[in-house]
């Protein structure tokens, strides 16, 4: 054979799923009956087949033709979730004090003992910083949002009231707090305003919250957060955090029971962040952490069920969307490169910036400053990149796994902290894989809606609708 015959031989080339340039769609078991899922890694396309069709779902040409016809723009929509992102939220943490000491606190302990409030005039100088950056990033008619974070804000309050008065309309305003200072002033002030109020419990019984979450003196707080979610009731912009950790883990279906009781909207069950030493005391292991889960999840469906009243629990249903609607997820954590620095970022009391308040207290993370940089140069430091470009594409075993975009394999600074890098697994990778499975039988039992926020779909246009026999 001549070179030349050879060379006219090589343009010819594979067609056929998981073969030469055809598509690679994966099979993933689901643990349903009937069904299993079918999943392109790339770009997140997917699609449910009888098990005992999936041959010819494979083989037969349709879902084939399905792929070829839309993973391009499947490919841009989720290359542009992942890197066309630009900021469009601030975690302001106005003071580094906090009152509590919560055992998996990922702010160091001095730091919440002994730190520095933000003066009022301080507070509103950052906060103008941060409007006119907007302004210049941000189409007219969308309102950047400041969240206030902690530590615990509400120690800093005068100046939170001032500064969020001070703004108006110009922000949206959500504040984050451990609920012990949330008194009928503050209750009155934010739902007067509609500033969105994230509260903290981790037990459905004083005994239980006080294991993990406590003042400095050991001092229970589980009774001053029921009163303060009380007051809220009818309230919609209002939510509860858990961390599940090792000390409440089989409580979590009685949590679900406790906050569908007192009318809370939306809950959280988050798995602790594992950022700091003390943290990983109380990690659970992930199967443990799955099996009570799920069946906290199952419970707010039975509830939802019997009642008519959903508990939406935001941490599951965002895993949800990210399969049914990847840019309709309201959080960034599940995604790579994560929501930090892309998405929002976080400013100190001093002003420091960093691309999330989870690196709030590792210096090596420190962008710059408000008052001294340009926010751009910050968002492009080598402090903030090392957040922004990891990519879990490029590592093992995350860039073979075949449900990689729908879990994000979180957290960068838990990452980083427990392994001196960010190229490996996230620390709760087989707990992500089970909610992941748990959501696709959902779908394909037509159970996810009653999961998800009422309305979620307002405004989502839908790009491929199909049903594999």
């Amino acid at each position: 054979m001549t070179a030349a015959v050879e060379k006219a031989a090589v343009p010819s080339r594979g067609i056929y799923i998981n073969s030469g340039t055809g598509g690679q769609l994966l099979p993933i078991d689901i643990g349903h009956a009937e069904y299993m899922a079918v999943v392109n890694p790339e770009t997140a396309f997917w699609a449910l087949s009888r098990k005992d069709a999936l041959a010819d779902n494979l083989t037969n040409g349709k879902l084939a033709a399905l792929f070829k016809e839309k993973s391009a723009e499947f490919a841009e929509e989720m290359h542009m979730l992942r890197f066309g992102l630009k900021p469009s939220a601030v975690y302001v943490n106005p003071t580094e004090r906090c009152n509590l000491d919560c055992s998996y606190c990922y702010i160091p302990a001095d730091m919440r003992r002994f730190g520095e409030h933000m003066s009022t005039d301080k507070l509103i100088g950052a906060m103008t910083r941060l409007k006119d950056y907007f302004s210049q990033t941000m189409d007219a008619g969308r309102r950047p949002q400041i969240i206030f974070h902690g530590a615990e804000p509400l120690l800093n309050k005068e100046a939170l009231f001032e500064a969020i008065d001070h703004f108006g309309d110009a922000f949206g305003f959500g504040v984050q707090t451990n609920a012990t200072a949330l008194d009928d002033e503050a209750i009155d002030f934010f739902t007067s305003r509609g500033i969105s109020i994230g509260l903290s419990l981790d037990g459905p019984a004083a005994e239980i919250t006080l294991k993990t979450r406590r003042t400095w003196r050991g001092k229970g707080v589980h009774d001053k957060v029921l009163e303060a979610i009380g007051r809220l009731e009818g309230y919609p912009s209002f939510s509860v955090i858990s961390t599940a950790t090792t000390e409440n883990l089989m409580h979590l279906k009685s949590m679900v029971e406790l906050f569908h009781g007192l009318k809370v909207p939306t809950c959280m069950l988050n798995q602790v962040r594992c950022t700091l030493p003390r943290a990983r005391t109380v990690r659970p292991q992930d199967q443990d952490l799955a099996r009570h889960f799920i069946a906290a999840l199952e419970r707010s469906h039975e509830l939802y069920q019997e009642t008519g009243r959903k508990l939406v629990v935001a941490n599951f249903a965002n895993i949800l969307l990210a399969i049914i609607a990847p840019t309709a997820r309201r959080l960034m954590c599940d995604i790579s490169p994560c929501g930090g620095g892309r998405a929002f970022f976080a400013m100190s009391p001093k002003g420091d910036l960093f691309p999330c308040s989870e690196f709030i207290g590792l210096p090596e993370f420190n962008g710059g400053n408000l008052f001294k940089d340009d926010i751009a140069s910050v968002l492009d430091s080598a402090a903030f990149r090392k957040v922004t470009e990891r990519d879990l594409d490029t590592f093992k075993p995350c860039g073979d796994c075949a449900i990689r975009h729908f879990c994000g394999s979180p957290c960068p600074a838990e990452v980083h902290e427990i392994n001196g890098a960010m190229e490996y697994t996230g620390a709760f990778c087989e707990f992500y894989e089970e909610q992941v499975r748990y959501a696709f039988r959902l779908i394909a039992d037509g159970r996810e809606d009653a999961y998800l926020w009422d309305g979620w779909d307002e405004g989502v246009e839908t790009a491929l609708d199909v049903v594999l026999r």
